[in-house]
Formats: structure tokens, C-alpha cells, sequence
């Protein structure tokens, strides 16, 4: 691994209090790849060799059942995933593919237990990295099974226009077919949706979505420090304990106030 890989994924939270002798065992044996777009990582039930770490491009996670398929998460550097197969040396209940061209630091499973068990602060963060993920987990369920679908795309479009500088117009990061599973719709909902938001201001072409009355969006979708994380952190937080961690003190959890 090249030290400037390593200095990226040292990063993250779930790396930034790790001994120097942990983090030397566990990058001994790592592997730094580049995938294409559409390259499958990892298929359900599959053994977990590996922890992975993607810095740079973006994966899809999914999970199938039947001919049926419906996306998980789409990720963002820098994330890990399949954590949990890893610490519990489990069988992956995911399936993760390249939307993009995406690099990806692959930490042998093994080791990284290994560590685990050697350095405590490193265990720590390891439960902390997991927390985060299961909150994020609480608040999907929560989105999808208390909101209508016209709700959870409002506050989807809300969350990009933050994480996109805050301007009128976003631009949608992946396909609609995604973005609707994404969202537990199906893509004629997502377009019902997405017409139902006209009265609000809200024109789509193509991918560029132009937000005309974000007052009145907001109202709608009535977003909620208990369910959505809008307000993006201060600086460069990585992971998601990191991103459940970051408000000030006094903030509930998404820069909003409670309904």
C-alpha cells in the first residue's frame, strides 16, 4: 500500500486512534484496486476475506431475493463496508458493485481481527464505526415505514441540496431506477413523486433537479433530527460514527429543530 493510501484511510475514525504497530498489521497484507463501473465486489453469501474501504467512486450495496433485487445504500468516500461479515466472520448478507470507475483498499480479515482483540482503543472505535452504522440503519427503516413516498423523495432532494453547496439546483448522483429503490419505490412512483413535487417548485430534467420553493418543500417534507441527518459536518468527517457524532453540543442531530 502506498503511504498516501495510507494516510487517506487513516482518515476515518474507525483508523484514527490505532496503534502504529495495529495499523502496520493490518495494511501488511492489504490490496489497493481499481474497479470499472460495474464490477461485482461481492455477492451474497459469500465468505468475507476482506474488509473494504472505498476511496474514491461510489458502490452500491443490495440485496436479492428471488428475481427480485433492491438497493441498500449507495456509498460515498470514504465508507467501509461489510464490517459487521468481518467482525463476526459471517457470510456476506450483501451484494456490492462499482456505479463508477471506484478504488477500493481491501484490509485482510484476519488481521484485522487480530488487532481487535490486540488493541483495545482500536475495539472501541470498531463498536463505535458499528453504532453508526446501525443508527443509520434505525433512521432508513424509520424514513420508509413512516413516510409517504412524495415525503422521502422531499427530504432526499433536501439532503442533496445541502450536501451540494445549499444552491437552487441539484444534480441527481446516479440513476432514477437507483434512486427509487433506493427510496423503497418503484420507478413510476418515484416519477408520481417527483410530479407531485411540482407544486412545490421542483422541475426535473434529465439528471438536474431545480428546487424553486425550498420553504415550501421543507414544509412538506417536515424533516426531523430523530430520522434525517441533513446539516453536513463542519470539515472532513469520515464514517459513520464520525457522521453521528459530529453536532455541537445543544444540536439534536441534523441542525433542525424537533417537530
Amino acid at each position: 500500500m502506498r503511504e498516501s493510501d495510507a494516510n487517506r484511510i487513516r482518515q476515518l475514525q474507525l483508523l484514527a486512534t490505532i496503534s502504529d504497530e495495529a495499523f502496520a498489521q493490518i495494511t501488511r497484507g492489504a490490496l489497493v484496486q481499481t474497479f470499472p463501473a460495474g464490477a461485482n465486489l461481492i455477492y451474497e453469501a459469500d465468505s468475507v476475506d476482506f474488509l473494504y474501504i472505498l476511496i474514491d467512486g461510489m458502490v452500491e450495496l443490495q440485496g436479492h431475493w428471488h428475481d427480485k433485487e433492491s438497493t441498500l445504500a449507495v456509498l460515498r468516500p470514504i465508507s467501509t463496508f461489510i464490517l459487521a461479515a468481518v467482525v463476526l466472520d459471517a457470510p456476506a448478507l450483501m451484494a456490492a458493485r462499482t456505479l463508477s470507475r471506484s478504488q477500493i483498499v481491501m484490509l485482510p480479515a484476519e488481521t484485522f481481527r487480530a488487532a481487535m482483540r490486540d488493541d483495545a482503543g482500536f475495539a472501541v472505535a470498531v463498536a463505535q464505526e458499528l453504532s453508526g452504522c446501525y443508527r443509520g440503519l434505525v433512521r432508513t427503516i424509520k424514513n420508509h415505514k413512516l413516510r409517504s413516498g412524495t415525503e422521502r423523495l422531499a427530504n432526499y432532494l433536501l439532503t442533496q441540496q445541502v450536501r451540494q453547496g445549499g444552491g437552487d439546483t441539484v444534480e441527481l448522483p446516479y440513476e432514477k431506477r437507483i434512486l427509487a429503490s433506493l427510496l423503497d419505490l418503484t420507478p413510476e412512483s418515484l416519477s408520481r413523486a417527483f410530479a407531485q413535487l411540482d407544486k412545490y417548485g421542483v422541475a426535473v430534467t434529465g439528471s438536474r433537479v431545480v428546487i424553486g420553493n425550498a420553504a415550501g418543500l421543507r414544509k412538506l417534507a417536515r424533516p426531523n433530527a430523530l430520522i434525517d441527518n441533513h446539516k453536513p459536518p463542519k470539515g472532513d468527517v469520515q464514517g459513520k460514527a464520525a457522521k453521528e457524532l459530529w453536532p455541537l453540543p445543544g444540536d439534536r442531530g441534523c441542525g433542525m429543530e424537533l417537530e
